[in-house]
């Protein structure tokens, strides 16, 4: 049986490629036509597979129906909190988890500090989107027309003497993040506040969310914040291993 549903199973990817005769997806299988037009006929009955007039057979409807369920109730929150916890626990600094709805980047989920020096940043508050590393993962995956768009109509306050200026210099930070994967806030916001970001990302490689570890100056210098970038940027790439189905869910600290 468990050979028969891996056999079904692999018939998927090769439909993905290109509609395929029978001979192809037996000679893929290697198997005999007989058994691959079983399983066809077994996947097609449940409308994975459609048979088109060429006697072709390409992916079918009812398949990407069921992706499109599971996308709309996929929670990157609840996937990404135990992820963020064992960041939290590992590096003892505050942790935060951001989405870009509505052209407002929002907290959706915290760890605090273990530290008595804590950030005053709410779920659900949005972020100060010119500054922090969050925003500019999020922004910066957007398509060029929509970067600029939104660059141009964003005020742009001088909350440190490191905020950013305006938005030819925000647009040129944010192809710089775009280019390495990962953004800082050092100083931008709070002169006293550094941040490292890194981006999750979903199956088809857009990023549907950012996370990111932040601390005071009086627990940790940006220099020694910037170490954890690595321990980040892998706590980041396993969340959105297990939120776009690559890989099953594990501890990554």
């Amino acid at each position: 049986m468990s050979q028969t549903v891996d056999r079904a199973l692999s018939i998927l990817p090769l439909l993905a490629e290109g509609p395929a005769d029978l001979g192809q997806v037996a000679d893929r299988l290697g198997v005999h036509k007989s058994t691959a037009l079983r399983l066809l006929r077994t996947l097609h009955e449940h409308g994975l597979v459609y048979r088109q007039s060429d006697q072709r057979y390409r992916l079918g409807a009812r398949l990407f129906a069921l992706a499109q369920e599971a996308m709309e109730n996929l929670d990157v929150r609840e996937i990404a909190h135990p992820h963020l916890v064992r960041l939290n626990e590992s590096c003892g600094h505050t942790v935060h988890l951001a989405v870009y709805e509505e052209n407002e980047v929002l907290y959706i989920d915290k760890v605090d500090s273990r530290y008595p020096v804590r950030m005053y940043s709410r779920i659900g508050k949005p972020v100060a989107i010119t500054v922090a590393a969050v925003a500019k993962l999020l922004l910066a995956d957007l398509p060029e027309h929509e970067r600029r768009a939104v660059a141009e109509k964003l005020d742009y306050p001088a909350y440190t003497a490191r905020s950013t200026p305006d938005a030819t210099a925000f647009l040129r930070e944010l192809e710089k993040v775009r280019q390495q994967g990962w953004a800082t806030d050092l100083g931008g916001h709070e002169e006293s506040i550094n941040c490292v970001a890194a981006p999750i990302r979903g199956a088809d490689g857009r990023v549907v969310a950012a996370m990111s570890v932040s601390a005071p100056n009086v627990v940790v210098t940006a220099d020694e914040l910037l170490t954890l970038l690595p321990l980040v940027r892998r706590t980041a790439d396993a969340i959105s291993g297990e939120y776009s189905g690559r890989t099953p869910s594990k501890g990554t600290v």
